[in-house]
């Protein structure tokens, strides 16, 4: 009931504002894809929403080294509209560029030309990064704070911190147990890191309002630094019969002396870290642009008359909603798929027969 009296209410939104869209002109079409691609990219600033003309956004730090030395300011000094040239120019020679090789990265101005200073500023991404690990130290903090104060015999802890403990004895029974093996306590605890950052991080990356809404797991450089993670820990955790597989196979001699299966053995150490991080980045980065592009169908139809308007926008309200709900499903399972290949390449470097 809770669910249809929200989609009623967004029809009924949908209805009163139809007239002023209607009010659009044919040649002031929709750009969908600037639109959603802006969503999903990272950015100098957080945008929020916008009332009338004007851009709510949270401004961050610009930390920067140019030609004259290290500069530190908000994203606040930057012009909101380009310029001629593409530009939304800012202090010290410096600007943001919506144009060229380098649009939406900030460039230093010198005669005419364009360099790129050494840039270290906190980014939407960095920020949506330090807030989820602030959230997750926090829900590990405080389940510790439980367990320091009471012994084992105690009963069992509710609320937030017995779901913590649900979750944490689920992970490591039923993923890190299986897939590692024998041993496998050294690796519970980088496994359950993965576990939860990557799902605290899915859940608020569908968060429509600040703190949420960062694209963080969306982020291939996110993804890139978590599959390497799994791809040391494998290497190191790599017995003499994990090697051996890999460079002197149990094959004929014919395929050895022309080394193509070892060649095949040495490739697949790449791709399983690789199809990591594709997978996770994907499907992420395909939720949140179909959740947005559902949405624009909402404005795209605003000029083809009320009745076709109201149909294909209450059609978008529900396949809206019904995305959404996938996403909870999709952040869930993505951590859990994620945790579990990194368990069982673990395990599978770590086999001694």
């Amino acid at each position: 009931m809770r669910y249809f009296n929200h989609i009623i209410c967004c029809i009924l939104a949908i209805i009163l504002a139809m007239p002023a869209l209607a009010e659009q002109k044919q040649g002031e079409g929709l750009n969908t894809s600037q639109i959603v691609v802006g969503h999903i990219k990272d950015s100098y600033d957080w945008h929020v929403t916008d009332i009338g003309t004007k851009h709510i956004v949270i401004n961050l730090p610009v930390i920067v080294k140019s030609s004259t030395g290290w500069h530190v300011f908000s994203t606040s000094q930057f012009t909101e509209d380009a310029d001629a040239n593409g530009y939304r120019k800012g202090p010290f020679n410096l600007a943001i560029a919506t144009t060229g090789s380098h649009a939406g990265k900030i460039v230093e101005l010198q005669n005419g030309k364009e360099t790129m200073p050494f840039d270290i500023s906190i980014t939407k991404t960095v920020a949506v990064l330090f807030i989820n690990a602030i959230i997750l130290l926090l829900c590990i903090l405080l389940p510790a704070r439980w367990y320091r104060k009471h012994k084992a015999s105690d009963p069992a802890p509710g609320g937030f911190t017995g779901l913590m403990e649900m979750l944490v004895s689920w992970v490591e029974d039923n993923i890190v147990k299986p897939g590692v093996g024998e041993n496998y306590e050294k690796y519970s605890p980088y496994l359950l890191t993965c576990f939860f950052f990557i799902l605290t991080s899915n859940l608020m990356g569908i968060m429509p309002f600040p703190p949420g809404g960062g694209n963080l797991t969306g982020n291939i450089a996110c993804t890139f630094f978590l599959a390497f993670c799994t791809f040391v820990i494998t290497q190191f955790s790599g017995s003499k019969h994990y090697w051996k597989d890999i460079f002197w196979p149990n094959v004929p001699l014919a395929l050895k002396a022309f080394p193509l299966i070892p060649l095949i053995e040495f490739v697949g150490i790449f791709t399983k870290p690789f199809a990591l991080m594709i997978r996770l980045f994907a499907n992420m980065m395909a939720g949140h642009a179909i959740a947005l592009s559902l949405t624009c169908i909402i404005f795209v139809v605003a000029t083809m008359g009320i009745g076709v308007a109201i149909g294909m926008s209450t059609l978008s309200v529900v396949m809206s909603i019904f995305m959404m709900c996938l996403e909870f499903l999709v952040c869930f399972i993505q951590a859990m798929v994620f945790t579990m290949l990194s368990s069982i390449f673990i395990g599978l470097a770590r086999a001694k027969d």
